[in-house]
């Protein structure tokens, strides 16, 4: 990796501006001393019977053929808040829409969900065609979020509606772990749900 200063000392970010920003992931993370590490995850999985799983993939599955997905707004208004009221429904916890985090003047702006249970909290941002920008994004609220929350591990997903790729903040050793598996909707439903269920729920790995 090229050593080189992105962040203009005197200059305030957003979140979103981490999503603009020409450079690569691991380069914007080295500016807060994170690294990347790129692994297959293993992620908590809940053993819970989710009942309802089935019956909302259907539903998608039905709907999918008439939706324009071509702005981030329909996606998140019928893939992505569909899966999430669904998880608040399994796990009982608070789901937050845009909810605003200011720690300093490089690490701001809102977070597009933001889901709360007793045990744990799972970051979600939202994004309609680059997910590896979008990660850099959610990496960026990750290490946010470790400034607010007394956590050991915080965990991210960063969403097309119709993919999904998780990723993990260790503050210890100051790592962002991106999962090299996408997860996709419909097809990857089941799957996808337990994992967010296992984290909200402080399932063990």
């Amino acid at each position: 990796m090229i050593d080189r200063k992105i962040l203009q000392e005197y200059r305030e970010y957003s979140f979103r501006s981490y999503f603009e920003l020409p450079y690569e992931t691991d380069e914007i993370l080295a500016e807060f001393d994170y690294s990347l590490i790129k692994a297959e995850l293993s992620l908590p999985h809940t053993s819970r019977e989710l009942g309802e799983i089935d019956s909302l993939k259907q539903r998608i599955r039905a709907t999918l053929p008439f939706l324009s997905l071509s702005s981030e707004t329909a996606r998140r208004e019928s893939l992505v808040s569909p899966v999430l009221l669904d998880i608040v429904r399994y796990c009982q916890c608070q789901l937050r829409f845009e909810y605003t985090l200011n720690v300093n003047s490089w690490l701001k702006g809102n977070l597009d969900y933001l889901v709360q249970s007793n045990q744990d909290l799972l970051v979600i941002a939202a994004t309609n065609d680059d997910m590896t920008r979008g990660f850099t994004q959610l990496a960026v609220e990750l290490i946010a979020m470790s400034h607010v929350a007394d956590k050991n591990i915080f965990y991210g997903a960063v969403t097309m509606g119709d993919v999904w790729r998780f990723g993990k903040l260790d503050p210890t050793q100051q790592t962002i772990f991106q999962d090299v598996n996408l997860f996709r909707v419909p097809d990857d439903l089941e799957d996808l749900i337990k994992v967010m269920v296992g984290i909200l729920d402080g399932a063990v790995i």
